[in-house]
């Protein structure tokens, strides 16, 4: 069966949303610059999704909908190849802060700074390669976070598993994972494994907190987040279980537009605001549990 492909063009903020939106959806969705060599700023991009098997247009244009400035997307059928990996493999490095993300294509590119920790997210069908800014926050936002020294953190919707990585090789600290996708599971492991976190993350699928090895590691001192609003705005209660007074939390994967819902809910419950790294569309913040 070929690999489908739906591009759509518009303004930066609307395809970076789409991507978003898309990730339940697609195999693989990356943004393309018109011109490599341009400034991003100044440059037209393009969103390109790959599905292996035909989607329905239907469904996609409603999940869609909500968001501005997107016009219909051009449908292609491509010839049979891996045109997942061919997506992601192009993506090149990306820095946030002292992590340093790359795949196996670009390890000849490493900068290779002093304090640099260098994590290898190869091509595959897991969300996560660090290029989307919901990643890249959360990573740049941890790299303040060197001194804290956390017992007990949670991934929870690890994705490649590239903020857990980045964790373990942070404070050399155990980290439990989950995803609610059994391949993405089987994807994080062979990344943590690739860089040499394999014996520090234990990996589990599950939805939110619904898991007894969850349960068991409970209280965590820091969790991960990044996710959609939705399940952010659903779990609060559950994360005020599930943190330890004094612990943080770090919430990704929220646009702009939706930060003030998510405020209030985790307030409710218990949580107050220590920081917020900025950016236009998709902010991260960092709740401590009181």
């Amino acid at each position: 069966m070929p690999t489908c492909k739906l591009t759509w063009t518009g303004p930066i903020e609307a395809l970076e949303a789409a991507s978003e939106a898309l990730s339940p959806a697609a195999d693989a969705a990356c943004l393309v610059k018109d011109d490599p060599e341009a400034d991003d700023a100044a440059c037209a991009w393009r969103l390109e999704a790959y599905f292996e098997i035909r989607p329905d247009l239907a469904a996609i244009a409603r999940l869609l909908a909500p968001i501005d400035g997107l016009g219909e997307p051009a449908f292609e059928e491509l010839p049979d190849i891996d045109w997942v990996a061919h997506a992601l493999s192009g993506l090149g490095i990306v820095r946030a802060g002292r992590f340093v993300l790359y795949g196996v294509h670009d390890a000849d590119k490493l900068p290779g700074e002093p304090g640099d920790i260098a994590i290898r997210i190869d091509a595959n069908q897991a969300f996560g390669t660090g290029h989307h800014p919901t990643t890249a926050g959360c990573l740049a936002l941890l790299d303040r976070l060197a001194g804290i020294s956390p017992e007990g953190v949670l991934d929870l919707g690890t994705g490649s598993a590239a903020l857990a990585i980045a964790a373990a090789k942070l404070w050399d600290a155990p980290v439990l994972a989950t995803d609610i996708d059994a391949k993405s599971i089987d994807i994080a492991r062979e990344n943590a494994a690739l860089n040499g976190a394999g014996g520090l993350i234990d990996f589990v699928v599950a939805d939110g907190f619904d898991d007894a090895k969850i349960e068991a590691a409970a209280p965590y001192e820091f969790v991960f987040a990044n996710i959609l609003a939705g399940p952010l705005i659903e779990l609060a209660p559950a994360m005020a279980r599930h943190v330890k007074r004094g612990g943080r939390v770090m919430l990704a994967g929220l646009m702009a537009e939706q930060e003030e819902k998510i405020a209030c809910r985790y307030e409710a419950a218990g949580f107050r605001r220590l920081n917020r790294l900025d950016h236009k569309v998709w902010p991260v913040l960092l709740y401590v549990r009181l």
